[in-house]
């Protein structure tokens, strides 16, 4: 999927968020699956460096169907990519930019989400193919310099700041306003041994912090 594709697909998304479940287990997939799309979280991220993360991508994508996207986080290599694809996900999310993972996913019909944190790497990302761009770390990435670089970009790319994303309206709206039109919430969402209750409780936070921001990209 293209850029262009995938920012009108993200537009249809209500709550503009990515999940990102690492240390996620198969065993506890389905459960932490439902409780998310109750939260109206419909974008599920299994890193790679979790347990069995095969397993819970297979997991997930026959507990949610259609109504929710899944795939994998921490994907390094091409031989990953296909591993993901066979598993069902439908997504592949890299902390870096490596354009064969880019290529390779873009050859198996996966949306490409790889990281990155200068204009060359996103503008080399984009021209290998990438469907959106992932701002990590957003520690290091601040409002400021992501509006600098919004400037540059083609105005159609989805910019997701990933890395110390808090369910607070205030931050949120400081990213959208400097262009961000999403975001992968991690450790403030999910982590690992968290039971269904606690997880139940942030994502709801991050949806109404979400609610509270009125500059939607």
């Amino acid at each position: 999927m293209d850029s262009v594709d995938f920012a009108s697909l993200w537009q249809k998304t209500p709550l503009p968020m990515i999940a990102i479940l690492r240390g996620l287990t198969p065993e506890e997939a389905p459960e932490i699956g439902d409780v998310l799309l109750e939260a109206s979280f419909t974008w599920l991220e299994v890193p790679l460096n979790s347990p069995r993360a095969f397993d819970s991508i297979t997991l997930l994508r026959e507990r949610v169907g259609q109504r929710a996207v899944v795939g994998a986080g921490t994907v390094l290599t091409a031989e990953q990519v296909d591993c993901v694809v066979d598993a069902g996900g439908q997504v592949v999310i890299s902390p870096n930019m490596n354009p064969s993972v880019i290529r390779r996913s873009r050859e198996r019909g996966a949306i490409s989400l790889p990281g990155v944190a200068t204009p060359s790497e996103a503008f080399a990302a984009l021209d290998a193919g990438a469907s959106g761009l992932k701002f990590y770390p957003a520690e290091m990435i601040s409002p400021d310099i992501l509006q600098a670089m919004c400037v540059v970009l083609p105005p159609h790319v989805v910019c997701m700041p990933v890395g110390g994303i808090v369910a607070e309206s205030q931050q949120l709206q400081s990213w959208c306003r400097a262009g961000a039109k999403g975001f992968g919430c991690g450790g403030g969402l999910y982590r690992a041994g968290a039971d269904s209750k606690q997880v139940r409780h942030n994502a709801l936070a991050y949806a109404q912090a979400w609610q509270q921001v009125n500059c939607r990209a």
